[in-house]
């Protein structure tokens, strides 16, 4: 009874909170993700129904497993850009294999509670990522708004600036549809009834007009086989689990709700593992589209699922329709998810925020946009704030002398760790202020702590250097973590030093 009743009210919370709602912002996703799933699969070296087949199957799946409703998950250019040389090389269908390995990777990174790792992510390098993303997004819609490009004219600019107008304007007129479905409706009428001369989905790549079968991928199994695709897949997995959790934790903000991130992660992999057997290349969580399903109303779970559901009803029955939708249109859209995305207080707060902070933010936003490489961008941003988080708090490390007769008690304040290690011996060594001479010495660490085996091995040296100079010292105050890591790693040699675990 008690677990009919839990599942009842998450049926309630998460599928029929507000249907309407969620249906219309997964239709307004599906046919967004239409030209990106197409461009993805071509970045890729592939044939377009290996994209659309992708974001139907991702989509669908995820909204099932995934950890954070709303949220959308398709074919992706980060995954994309990873498997290129496998497909060039060895043909699709070691991408099918290595898709399905991804998944694996994914769902014993689940087990291993990876997505803990999040947690180090601070929030100036989230905030870069997200801008990054905002401006790429922006950069992909340049090549349909080029004026030497093939099938752009003025109507191109008009339909765009419409677009934005019907974008931005609807919503004052009323919110019961989406503003960016109203504007995709209107254009693509405009389009066919007066055929105006732009650019139309069907010109992106050939849709396919069937169903997506079930089959394994055509490879041998062997371990030649698995050398061959292990490396991609674990890349893949990586990238791909990355960008669905900061995704996640950017969804999670804009709606003021929580997630389960390690539901998310073996969800992801689940996803990929199904869209590979159905013909399909891996993916991830999308920002862009996420936006435009958020922006849209979309919360619950069923705008993810109407989203690859709607998406494959548009392949197989819509399809001669949809290639008439002009990707000015879709530009609108486009437009207006990464100005919705892009932090605009992230400017204003350059000032205001420290300069480590800030310089983390744009050093993740010009890495990210510079190779566009997500993974890449997020590490050097991470890089940089534990570099600077350690020399924040090496600078917080003090040393202080108390003279007492005959005999020289040092109370050592801070963090004791790779980074403080210098300071640390040259405050207690003979080149430091005090260069005292005394027998007695006595090391209060009662107001530190010692992190690792660099700061054991640095005090070790200070005893050392004093025994020899014939001084009997004693180090008080050691916590007891600081004293297991002492009596792990220190030398068992201790002639003339007491260690006492209460301050002197």
């Amino acid at each position: 009874m008690t677990a009919d009743r839990s599942f009842a009210a998450t049926l309630r919370r998460d599928w029929l909170a507000q249907p309407k709602a969620d249906i219309l912002a997964g239709i307004v996703v599906a046919l967004a993700l239409i030209p990106e799933a197409i461009g993805f699969a071509l970045i890729a070296g592939v044939d377009p129904s290996v994209g659309l087949y992708a974001s139907v199957a991702i989509a669908m799946v995820i909204a099932l497993t995934g950890g954070r409703p709303g949220m959308i998950s398709a074919a992706t250019a980060a995954v994309a850009v990873v498997v290129i040389p496998l497909v060039d090389q060895y043909g699709v269908e070691y991408l099918f294999a290595a898709t399905i390995l991804m998944g694996v990777f994914q769902g014993i990174a689940a087990l291993l509670r990876l997505d803990l790792l999040m947690q180090f992510v601070s929030r100036s390098v989230i905030t870069g990522f997200v801008n990054a993303l905002a401006i790429l997004i922006f950069l992909a819609q340049l090549p349909q708004l080029n004026p030497w490009a093939e099938g752009v004219t003025w109507y191109t600019y008009a339909m765009v600036a419409a677009g934005l107008a019907i974008i931005y304007g609807f919503p004052r007129i009323s919110t019961a549809v989406p503003s960016p479905l109203v504007a995709i409706v209107l254009l693509t009428a405009a389009a066919v009834f007066w055929g105006l001369p732009v650019n139309d989905v069907a010109g992106e790549g050939k849709l396919p007009d069937g169903l997506p079968s079930f089959a394994l991928p055509d490879v041998p199994l062997t371990w030649e086989t698995l050398t061959i695709i292990a490396p991609y897949s674990l890349t893949m997995a990586a990238v791909g689990l990355l960008e669905s959790l900061l995704t996640a934790q950017i969804v999670d903000d804009m709606t003021h709700t929580d997630s389960d991130k390690r539901r998310e992660s073996a969800g992801q992999g689940v996803a990929n593992i199904v869209a590979a057997c159905f013909g399909g290349m891996g993916g991830c969580a999308m920002i862009g589209q996420s936006v435009i399903n958020v922006a849209s109303g979309g919360r619950g779970r069923l705008s993810t699922f109407t989203a690859g559901a709607f998406l494959l009803f548009l392949l197989t029955v819509l399809g001669s329709y949809v290639g008439q939708v002009p990707m000015p249109a879709l530009v609108a859209v486009m437009i207006m998810v990464s100005i919705g995305t892009f932090s605009w207080n992230s400017i204003p707060n350059l000032r205001r925020h420290p300069p480590t902070s800030s310089l983390v933010m744009v050093a993740t936003v010009v890495v990210v946009v510079w190779t566009h490489d997500l993974a890449l961008g997020v590490l050097v941003g991470v890089l940089l704030s534990g570099i600077f988080f350690a020399q924040k708090v090496k600078s917080l490390f003090t040393v202080e002398r108390i003279r007492r007769p005959h005999s020289a008690v040092y109370v050592v304040t801070g963090e004791i760790f790779f980074a403080s290690v210098d300071k640390f011996q040259n405050a207690l060594g003979p080149e430091s202020q005090y260069d005292d001479a005394a027998h007695n010495v006595v090391i209060d660490v009662s107001r530190a702590h010692f992190w690792d085996i660099s700061a054991i091995g640095a005090l070790e040296k200070v005893i050392d250097r004093m025994r020899r100079n014939g001084r009997h010292t004693r180090v008080v105050g050691l916590n007891a973590a600081s004293a297991d890591l002492f009596d792990k790693f220190a030398l068992e040699d201790r002639t003339g030093i007491e260690l006492g675990l209460a301050p002197h």
